[in-house]
């Protein structure tokens, strides 16, 4: 049995821009007018801090105009647990879904980057925090597998705290079946392009964003499984600088590539133009 319901969905290119003339830099703690932030694709034109966005907004600045297509639009979360903590979790559900303009913490769907065709699954942060319940990971299921049947590459971008703990186990199943739905996509011949945003943590970090033929971060993008006060108190011992930010990591081998926000369309482009070859999709 499934654990989330079907419901009709459309994406709304609409994104609820927060109200104000400025905004304080998380990065240089400058105050700096909003709309220079926002011609610059939400990144700080003073240190270059990538402000976090929404997943319609990446999805719109990565993929050709119009070609978009939802994969498992019609999912949604259900509660089999009856979890309550401090609020019951069909009222966090409500509550995302108002905040974020979503359904779920993912938007899946076949779309074209420069003519080349690809599947794409992008977690969005404002959704509970981008956390993997069934819903996240059947949708993963559902793309990685059209990716296998169509022979495309296979593309993700997450920006997650990890698992789900309001759906409990179930949530912590979606590890493996998203693992496994990358291992039977990599039986075919097509990439698996990991993107890693701000921040990407937990169950998530453990399964499908680690495991991409090709692993690219935005700057000083914070990935790991547990934060750093964890390891420390675990380990008894002081973390270096910059541990966990997306350059440490690249250091280490870790990840392939730090890409900036602008240069990331571009750079999959050249991506599937050496790796995938052939001609592209007439638009």
């Amino acid at each position: 049995m499934a654990w989330f319901k079907k419901e009709k969905y459309t994406i709304s290119k609409k994104v609820k821009v927060p109200e104000g003339l400025w905004v304080k830099c998380d990065g240089c703690r400058e105050i700096i007018y909003r709309k220079e932030v926002e011609k610059n694709l939400q990144v700080c034109p003073k240190c270059n801090y990538h402000f976090r966005i929404s997943a319609i907004e990446r999805i719109q600045l990565l993929i050709d105009e119009g070609s978009f297509k939802e994969i498992g639009g019609n999912l949604t979360s259900m509660d089999p647990l009856n979890f309550k903590d401090q609020v019951p979790y069909k009222e966090r559900l409500k509550d995302a879904q108002k905040k974020s303009n979503m359904k779920e913490a993912a938007i899946a769907g076949e779309t074209l980057i420069e003519g080349y065709p690809a599947m794409l699954i992008v977690l969005d942060f404002a959704f509970m925090g981008g956390s993997m319940g069934s819903v996240v990971g059947e949708k993963f299921a559902l793309t990685s597998e059209k990716a296998s049947e169509e022979e495309v590459p296979l593309i993700s971008i997450t920006s997650s705290g990890g698992a789900r703990m309001q759906e409990g186990i179930l949530s912590l199943m979606q590890m493996a079946k998203t693992s496994a739905a990358i291992a039977m996509f990599k039986k075919g011949v097509m990439p698996y392009i990991s993107i890693l945003a701000d921040p990407t943590f937990g169950g998530v970090t453990a399964s499908f964003a680690m495991l991409g033929d090709i692993i690219i971060a935005e700057p000083k993008s914070l990935i790991g499984f547990a934060g750093p006060r964890v390891i420390e108190q675990t380990i008894k011992q002081q973390l270096p600088d910059g541990f966990q930010r997306a350059e440490f990591l690249l250091q280490h081998g870790m990840i392939d590539m730090v890409v900036n926000r602008k240069d990331l369309r571009q750079t999959i482009i050249k991506l599937l133009s050496m790796i995938v070859g052939g001609e592209k999709v007439k638009t």
